[in-house]
């Protein structure tokens, strides 16, 4: 059997329905309760990358047939030594070599680049992990996916969870609101996303504090919007001093209505014990769901090891679905 690896243009959209294809046959295998996504956001993320990364990608030919895709995503604002890895194989071509032959690739282009350290994530019980530990790299951090039935939750006694958190938060209001976010808080907001990787639990990952200001986040919004990403967010305002300390952030594609993903949830330390983070996770559910009814389901990530927000979420009716490995292989 031989293997060849190619680069994927942007210009070539045959690359990329097969690139698309081989993702989406391999996520169905290890993630089966979720969708992998639609075409059109696959290609936008190729067409309209997210700003402040560069990104290469690859297939990995079996014999002539499109087998495996690769992409690697490289910090240009921070982390200058690091970079993201995302590998699938077909099912039907694994256990050939292309997953490896994919590896290295990516492993010269890096060393190439400057690139030090690369870093991904498989799921536990699925395939992924063997290759990870066959090429020397070391498992860092280990997060819960967890799933919310939304057909299932009750409305009221999520209300009731609602009021209590409030009791306990006086002098604070929250604000919605969808995409970027509004020019008095924008500063905010960037605040507290870049301060995610120092508040989060993050394991032996290596990866520093990101850079993050008012223009990234701006940025980042609207190529979001313009792939198709609809996001909704919940922010807690400190009344007295009229400062955002916290907020949290549901996303999903609009061809996908019956999904959302959980992405950050954070409370400035100063301004933790007020059940914040309970507050604004309630309020953005209700905020989400009112502009998407036909949500069935949100997905969440959370370190293992943070039991505070795996506390909240399973409060919320958030169930475990699957354990997620990060690791991370210097080069």
């Amino acid at each position: 059997m031989s293997i060849d690896v190619v680069p994927l243009a942007e210009d070539d959209e045959a690359a990329a329905r097969h690139a698309f294809e081989i993702a989406t046959a391999a996520w169905a295998v290890t993630v089966p309760d979720t969708p992998f996504g639609s075409y059109n956001h696959f290609l936008g993320m190729i067409r309209l990358p997210s700003p402040g990364f560069a990104h290469e990608r690859a297939i990995g030919f079996l014999d002539g047939v499109p087998a495996g895709y690769l992409q690697l995503q490289m910090p240009l604002l921070d982390n200058l030594e690091n970079a993201e890895i995302e590998l699938m194989v077909a099912p039907e071509h694994r256990r050939h070599g292309v997953g490896r032959a994919l590896y290295e690739y990516a492993a010269d282009l890096l060393r190439a680049r400057g690139r030090k350290r690369i870093a991904g994530e498989t799921v536990d019980g699925r395939p992924g992990g063997e290759l990870c530990a066959a090429i020397g790299a070391s498992p860092v951090l280990r997060e819960m996916r967890s799933r919310l039935d939304v057909t299932g939750v009750d409305r009221g006694r999520f209300d009731a969870m609602l009021a209590e958190a409030w009791r306990h938060a006086p002098g604070y209001r929250t604000l919605q609101w969808a995409g970027v976010p509004p020019e008095e808080y924008i500063a905010d907001v960037a605040y507290l996303d870049g301060r995610m990787v120092t508040d989060a639990p993050m394991g032996d990952l290596d990866w520093e504090q990101e850079s993050i200001d008012a223009e990234r986040i701006r940025e980042t919004e609207r190529s979001r919007l313009a792939r198709g990403v609809e996001r909704f967010h919940t922010g807690a305002i400190h009344l007295a001093s009229d400062r955002m300390v916290g907020f949290t952030t549901l996303s999903g594609e609009r061809q996908i209505p019956t999904h959302l993903w959980q992405n950050n949830t954070i409370v400035d330390p100063a301004h933790r014990g007020h059940r914040l983070g309970t507050i604004v996770k309630l309020e953005n559910f209700a905020f989400a769901i009112a502009h998407r009814p036909e949500t069935t389901a949100i997905h969440t990530f959370n370190a293992t090891s943070n039991e505070y927000m795996l506390a909240i979420n399973r409060a919320m009716g958030f169930r475990a679905a699957d354990v997620w490995t990060h690791w991370q292989k210097v080069l």
